[in-house]
């Protein structure tokens, strides 16, 4: 329950909303206690006036009528303050929710790329969804009822007791047991949750890989085997929840069980106190209904208990991530200029999560202005020096420096609006051409962002769809081909204008005369600034002023194309095989 703690702030935070329902709870209950007593009143002078024969049926009628008028006048005016008291306190739940939710999406934007690489997509956003839900349920009807319960005992017990000691005792005795009895069913009910809860989990893991991963799924004519994995964990699923299903039955047998026993006590003792003359025939009713008013919220205690164990497992999952360091922290509060030299010196790094050497005592400096190729097979460690450019990772030796300051003692904010990088797989947001290019900027210049895909080379293509810049292009912009969606990816960075240029192999679904052209005009915004391009192509690297060629993450070769031309290596070889595919395909 310890993992509930971290709410009180929100708690305290709409604490004036919790005062208000609490009294609107209290109003509310004083309200359903009277009716009680109108009961006995009423029956009370019925008896008497039939006793002693004083009144007439119409008087007797009128009474009935007017003891009955107050009651419905009472339920009404309870029901006036219970929709305050949920118009508050629900209230109250839905704004935390609200705040909850932002926060834990704040601190999963915090957290560094190591930390999605651990962590399944579906059981982050299970997390966000579901378990902030089952906090929501705390924060709101458990805690309503919670105070319910609270202020009701004390108003109906006390009740119950000025008029019969006696009686009170023998009512009150079976709700004990019932409210053990629930406790252990809702137990049973919190452990069975917690596992179906963990298959949901699975299942939204299985839905959103699949929906991701439609084009592979349908291409290897898999549609089949993914569905029987699919259909497995429903099956998992729904086995779970029959489980859950037949406990919960338990529930509604146990509370109208234990109702009618305190009714047969509340009949039989009371008649015997009033026979005895200690109470008259109307408390006997009035008990009947105290009893139906206590009823119900004891067997809501296992519930309500129910509840805040789920809320509490649920908040300690989520309080996991929000304790969660992020393992890239900005250690300059003030602005930093991104500015000089960039030197690797001794680098190496080594990847948490599987542990593989990525670099080794790597050693290099790109002079401010100029432009660096990076040229390497798969696996090389290429994009792993732009991670750390980037400060996605930190170096695990050596270090990294930009105008001789540390990378990491970089305003890393600073760091990031002054690098504009372009992944290879130039991942796209669902929504518009035009939100994608000024994604870097809240707003959007419809000037800049023409020049931006003009830059590009795919303002011709954009203008030839329907909606041009308004064209919707799906998720990851499944709309697009792989070309379209690198040089929108390109358009993006263009549209950002940043000190740093970082091209990860993005140009490798774009044709050569596309590319060539986007490089030209990468060499016209990129004067004065320094420009990284990673590639497996020789062409697209032989304009940079200086070239390095990694092998198994350390760097065999190093210099400009020419350089590299002479030294009769790695390079050398890679050119003339490619050369000489370049010249079949023209053929």
């Amino acid at each position: 329950m310890k993992s509930l703690y971290y709410l009180n702030k929100f708690l305290w935070k709409y604490r004036k909303l919790l005062i208000i329902g609490a009294i609107f709870i209290a109003i509310a209950n004083l309200f359903a206690l009277y009716p009680a007593q109108f009961v006995r009143e009423a029956f009370d002078s019925v008896i008497i006036s039939i006793n002693t024969k004083q009144e007439t049926s119409s008087k007797i009628s009128n009474t009935l009528l007017f003891y009955g008028g107050l009651i419905v006048l009472f339920a009404v005016l309870k029901g006036v303050f219970m929709y305050f008291m949920r118009q508050t306190i629900i209230v109250m739940s839905r704004k935390i929710e609200y705040d909850l939710k932002n926060e834990i999406f704040q601190q999963y934007q915090s957290l560094s790329i190591a930390f999605y690489k651990q962590n399944k997509t579906g059981d982050l956003m299970n997390r966000i969804s579901e378990d902030v839900s089952r906090v929501r349920m705390y924060l709101g009807p458990a805690l309503m009822y919670a105070i319910n319960i609270v202020i009701l005992f004390f108003l109906v017990i006390s009740k119950m007791l000025s008029v019969s000691t006696t009686l009170t005792s023998y009512v009150l005795l079976p709700l004990p047991i019932l409210a053990i009895a629930v406790y252990l069913v809702s137990d049973n009910i919190n452990r069975k949750s917690e596992k179906v809860q963990e298959q949901l989990s699975n299942i939204t893991t299985i839905a959103q890989e699949t929906f991701s991963g439609a084009t592979i799924v349908k291409a290897f004519n898999n549609e089949e085997n993914v569905l029987n994995i699919f259909l497995n964990s429903c099956k998992q699923y729904t086995k779970r929840q029959l489980q859950l299903v037949k406990i919960e039955a338990l529930f509604f047998p146990l509370i109208i069980t234990m109702i009618g026993v305190s009714t047969v006590l509340t009949i039989y003792i009371g008649g015997l106190e009033s026979f005895k003359g200690n109470i008259s025939t109307g408390n006997i009713a009035e008990f009947i209904i105290y009893v139906n008013m206590l009823a119900w919220p004891v067997a809501s205690v296992g519930w309500i208990t129910s509840l805040i164990q789920r809320a509490a497992a649920s908040q300690e999952r989520i309080n996991n991530f929000l304790f969660l360091d992020s393992d890239i922290q900005n250690h300059q509060d003030e602005q930093t200029p991104i500015l000089g030299d960039i030197i690797f010196k001794e680098v190496s790094f080594t990847y948490s999560d599987t542990k593989i050497e990525a670099l080794k005592n790597i050693n290099f400096s790109i002079k401010s202005g100029e432009t660096l190729g990076i040229f390497g097979k798969t696996g090389s460690g290429k994009s792993t020096i732009t991670n750390l450019i980037c400060r996605q990772y930190d170096t695990t030796k050596g270090s990294i420096t930009i105008g001789n300051i540390s990378v990491p003692e970089l305003n890393l904010n600073s760091l990031r609006t002054a690098i504009g990088y372009i992944p290879q797989d130039g991942y796209l947001f669902s929504g518009t051409i035009r939100d994608n290019i000024a994604f870097s900027s809240n707003d959007k210049h419809e000037e800049r962002i023409i020049k931006a895909a003009k830059k590009a080379n795919i303002l011709e293509e954009i203008m030839n769809f329907k909606g041009g810049f308004d064209t919707i292009i799906g998720e990851r912009g499944i709309q697009l081909s792989g070309g379209q969606r690198q040089r929108l990816a390109i358009a993006r960075t263009f549209y950002k204008n940043p000190n740093l240029y970082i091209l990860d192999d993005c140009l490798s679904a774009i044709d050569a005369n596309k590319e060539q052209k986007i490089l030209a005009e990468l060499k016209k915004e990129s004067k004065g600034k320094t420009s990284i391009i990673i590639s497996h192509r020789v062409a697209t690297l032989k304009d940079a002023d200086q070239i390095i060629v990694l092998k198994n993450g350390e760097i065999t070769e190093i210099g400009s194309h020419n350089e590299l031309l002479e030294n009769k290596g790695f390079y050398s070889q890679m050119y003339q095989i490619q050369s000489n595919k370049d010249k079949k395909t023209d053929s």
